[in-house]
């Protein structure tokens, strides 16, 4: 459930952790889900995430990250600065099952802030449904 400075999502996957860790940490299979980087799975590594720009939202398409925690494979955190956001998304995953309970939240929204709002909303959406989806598909074309 969300509250207005995190997103928070659960998602159970029908794939082994070190399969869903795979999609997590390699640049190209994230590019598929999510958008092109130039991710490195190293603790202290900044990456990029490009995508189309918002001058509206005073975001001109490029998310600077940070790798910030990184412990195979149960939970991976990043920061997340893009526009007005400084931001921390922190992916983490329980076997359960054959498979994988994967959390997910985007933490540090300011509330107060209203172009932070509208992102808030925009990326509560997305994480929710257009990037699970994609994730899944990638998911399902791994071996």
């Amino acid at each position: 459930m969300s509250e207005p400075t995190r997103i928070a999502v659960d998602q159970f996957l029908p794939h082994p952790p070190a399969k869903v860790w795979r999609a997590l940490t390699d640049s190209d299979l994230i590019g598929r889900w999510l958008m092109p980087n130039d991710f490195r799975p190293v603790r202290g590594h900044r990456f990029t995430f490009r995508t189309d720009a918002r001058p509206g939202q005073r975001f001109d398409g490029t998310v600077h990250c940070e790798v910030l925690e990184l412990d195979e494979p149960r939970r991976m955190r990043w920061a997340w600065r893009g526009g007005t956001l400084d931001t921390v998304v922190t992916w983490t995953l329980v076997p359960e099952g054959r498979g994988t309970r994967l959390f997910l939240e985007h933490a540090g929204f300011d509330p107060d802030d209203p172009l932070q709002r509208r992102t808030f909303t925009l990326l509560d959406g997305g994480w929710r449904t257009h990037v699970w989806a994609r994730l899944a598909a990638a998911l399902a074309a791994l071996p």
